[in-house]
Order: C-alpha cells, then sequence, then structure tokens
C-alpha cells in the first residue's frame, strides 16, 4: 500500500465515522481544535484505525501525542513499516 493509499484510508475512514467534512481535513489540521473531535473520540479512532488497517494499537503514549491529521499518518505509516 502506498503512502498515497494510506492517507486517503486514514482520511475516508475518519470523514466517515465523524462526519468531518473533507475539504477541512488538511494535514496541519487540528483534530480537536480545527476538526471538533474530543478525548472520547480519540478511542472510537483507534478503533476506525485498527479496523482499517488490521493491527492493534498499543501505544497509548503515541496516541496522547496525535495532534494533526498529519501525525496520523505518520503514526499509522510507521507501524505499516514495522509491521513489514
Amino acid at each position: 500500500m502506498t503512502e498515497a493509499e494510506v492517507i486517503e484510508l486514514i482520511d475516508s475512514s475518519l470523514a466517515e465515522e465523524f462526519e468531518l467534512d473533507r475539504a477541512e481535513m488538511t494535514p496541519e489540521a487540528n483534530l480537536y481544535e480545527d476538526l471538533g473531535l474530543d478525548s472520547l473520540d480519540t478511542v472510537d479512532m483507534v478503533i476506525v484505525l485498527e479496523g482499517a488497517f488490521n493491527f492493534k494499537i498499543r501505544e497509548e503514549e503515541a496516541i496522547r501525542a496525535i495532534r494533526t491529521l498529519d501525525d496520523i499518518h505518520r503514526f499509522v505509516m510507521g507501524k505499516i513499516e514495522q509491521n513489514s
């Protein structure tokens, strides 16, 4: 899976789950300030990503550090590279 395909899958999965406007979903968009997610949505985000990419996410510190869409993109790409 290419990086562009990973980004598309992340963005489309999150847009569908949280009813986000794709036009607002830029790499630098802050999940909480710009996209309106809250701390409870973080749990749902992890579940969506686990389902979309078929891996478990256990890195609680790494998840807490995620603030932007680009942070998610880089985190998931790192997980894919670890698992390949």
